[in-house]
């Protein structure tokens, strides 16, 4: 598996931020995050490929975690009746999990030195990554995702109870609908961890707003 990496200069990290892409992207997507999050200790920057090769356009392919149905989401949001991923479990997550554990082991870094995160896809597997990690992570970074998978991830949630989340999303999303943001702010509350939901005035994007209120966020838990 590709990963890009971004190491602190002359300096050995004391945190690990592995941030995984959205559909369609690829590990550069979000590589110029590490530019603008600026933790208070310093961090190494993770961005794994997707596993994945998908079809975005004519001659133009991306990366993903696992298929999603993209006219099923399309016709939904023309509609005006966005889908409810929450009962969603994507096939191919139990067998990516193990993969990407076995990986994050391979670091040899302790976990509560870790934060996962992601963006829209990306995010959702950060999150089933936070709740089924063997030890609690330093915290958990949602931008633009939702909940699925929430049968199985009620089994799990409980064991974070307390840990940290950062949850953003915009308002005016066509892609992913701020309901599904909504609803795993729910979740996560509802088992114990601790976060809110910022909405902005957006779509599915990455506002500066966004990264002022993580690196407030990561100024809090990451000392």
């Amino acid at each position: 598996m590709k990963v890009l990496e971004v190491l602190p200069e002359n300096e050995a990290p004391q945190l690990t931020f592995i941030l995984f892409h959205g559909y369609g992207a690829d590990a550069y997507d979000l590589q110029s995050l590490a530019e603008v999050i600026t933790p208070p200790v310093p961090t190494q920057f993770l961005f794994p490929q997707g596993v994945i090769a998908v079809p975005i356009g004519p001659g133009w392919t991306g990366r993903a975690w696992w298929p999603i149905d993209i006219e099923a989401l399309q016709l939904a949001a023309s509609r005006g009746e966005p889908r409810d991923l929450s009962k969603e479990k994507p096939a191919a997550l139990p067998e990516l999990r193990k993969k990407m554990f076995t990986w994050i082991e391979s670091l040899r870094v302790p976990w509560n030195q870790i934060v996962l995160g992601g963006f829209s896809q990306g995010s959702m597997l950060a999150t089933d990554l936070f709740l089924h990690a063997p030890e609690a992570p330093k915290a958990l970074v949602v931008l633009s995702g939702a909940l699925v998978n929430k049968d199985e991830w009620k089994t799990v949630a409980a064991k974070r109870s307390g840990a940290p989340f950062f949850l953003s999303h915009g308002k005016m999303d066509a892609v992913l609908d701020h309901r599904g943001g909504a609803q795993l702010e729910t979740f996560l509350c509802q088992n114990g961890l601790k976060g809110k939901l910022m909405s902005f005035q957006g779509s599915h994007e990455i506002p500066m707003e966004v990264i002022v209120r993580l690196n407030e966020f990561l100024q809090q838990v990451a000392k």
